[in-house]
């Protein structure tokens, strides 16, 4: 499908589901192009931007005939991007030789090679590191000389108006022959905004249910909203909207639209566990899970991805619900990242909670790229 005249357009690398697109997309960008290596992260892709042209790959092999064969000679107005950061994290194991690392040589070597007019890399804190401060540099050095590359910056899900406490690194460049002069201030929140607690974020939402042939439509466990609340928090208002008409899985738009949101799967606990985790306090973690429970009225620590099936398939630990005793679903979870009702993920909640954990929170991206999109304007008529 062509892109959109009236709109700049981009590129994902390490797209995962699209958190980073989404935001984009909201911001008024059109993603014309996605690829990652992992075909279950990326399913979700798939569903969710119909319009863009996903493919899976690995990122490593692109070159200016594969670009040429994907895009013909359409040029990116920006590149974004999240190279797997589990080599710089600071939870679990560190490893300055974990292979993951030379991904963020991959990115910008095709920021040299596509030259777009800006682009937005994120990763983890631990990317700071003084050990890892080399391999940093060295992908720094492969973007060409005539871009401003912004000193890294640390943002917070927070202060963009999620209801996590998610900090993370984004490096910008871009070139000033085509882009208005942006610096960090740029990208940050100017105006401080009232944080939004977990109650704005969840509490409208339905309780899990068991899956089945009714409500297990395509696999995504759907389940009703409360018909009889009417006062919702600006927040859950916002998350219940319908989303424009180029993104948007339209099974997945209708049902919402009809009162019903996925991800609503609920988690078997034996009466035990349950009991255990309906009495640990709020604000606390319990004893021998480590699930950390929320308070209505604080925030969501950072949300794990866990690995995948080449890594051990480790799921990591889930949040507890703050009224009930379990953990939270796949729903509340993608609620408290940033992530609209009519977005799906997948049909298992493993799967789901690392998309949902390893992705860029929509609300971060939206403000980088509307902040962005703001300086690029002139590109269009370049």
């Amino acid at each position: 499908m062509l892109p959109d005249a009236n709109k700049p357009i981009l590129i994902d690398l390490f797209s995962g589901c699209g958190g980073f697109s989404l935001g984009a997309e909201m911001a008024g960008w059109d993603s014309i192009f996605a690829i990652d290596i992992d075909p279950t992260l990326q399913s979700a892709y798939k569903r969710n931007f119909p319009r863009t042209k996903v493919v899976q790959g690995n990122v490593a092999e692109l070159d200016a005939t594969a670009w040429s064969m994907f895009i013909g000679n359409q040029r990116p107005d920006c590149i974004i991007g999240g190279p797997p950061c589990q080599g710089f994290s600071r939870m679990g194991k560190r490893n300055i030789c974990d292979p993951r690392n030379t991904l963020l040589s991959q990115f910008t070597k095709q920021v040299a090679l596509l030259r777009p007019k800006t682009f937005v890399m994120e990763n983890v804190q631990g990317l700071l590191d003084e050990q890892y401060r080399e391999i940093l540099n060295c992908a720094l050095e492969v973007i060409p000389s005539e871009y401003t590359v912004l000193e890294p910056t640390i943002v917070n899900a927070l202060n963009f108006g999620a209801a996590t406490n998610r900090k993370r690194v984004v490096i910008i460049g871009y070139l000033s022959e085509y882009t208005d002069p942006i610096s960090q201030n740029t990208i940050l929140p100017h105006t401080p905004q009232k944080l939004t607690s977990v109650k704005d974020a969840i509490s409208d939402l339905p309780s899990p249910v068991q899956e089945n042939k009714s409500n297990g439509i395509e696999g995504f466990t759907w389940a009703p909203y409360d018909s009889k609340r009417h006062q919702l928090p600006e927040y859950a208002k916002a998350m219940r909207a319908s989303p424009a008409t180029s993104i948007g899985w339209k099974q997945a738009v209708e049902m919402q639209q009809a009162g019903y949101v996925s991800g609503s799967h609920s988690t078997r606990h034996t009466t035990k566990v349950a009991n255990r985790y309906a009495a640990t306090p709020p604000g606390q973690a319990d004893s021998i899970s480590k699930s950390y429970r929320l308070t209505w009225d604080g925030q969501c620590p950072t949300l794990r991805a866990g690995t995948g099936s080449d890594r051990g398939a480790f799921q990591a630990v889930r949040p507890l619900h703050p009224a009930e005793g379990r953990v939270i679903t796949v729903r509340e979870a993608a609620r408290l990242q940033g992530f609209p009702d009519w977005f799906t993920f997948h049909r298992t909640k493993w799967h789901s909670f690392r998309m949902i954990g390893n992705s860029v929170s929509p609300l971060v991206s939206l403000g980088i790229m509307s902040a962005i999109k703001n300086k690029t304007f002139k590109s269009l008529a370049a």
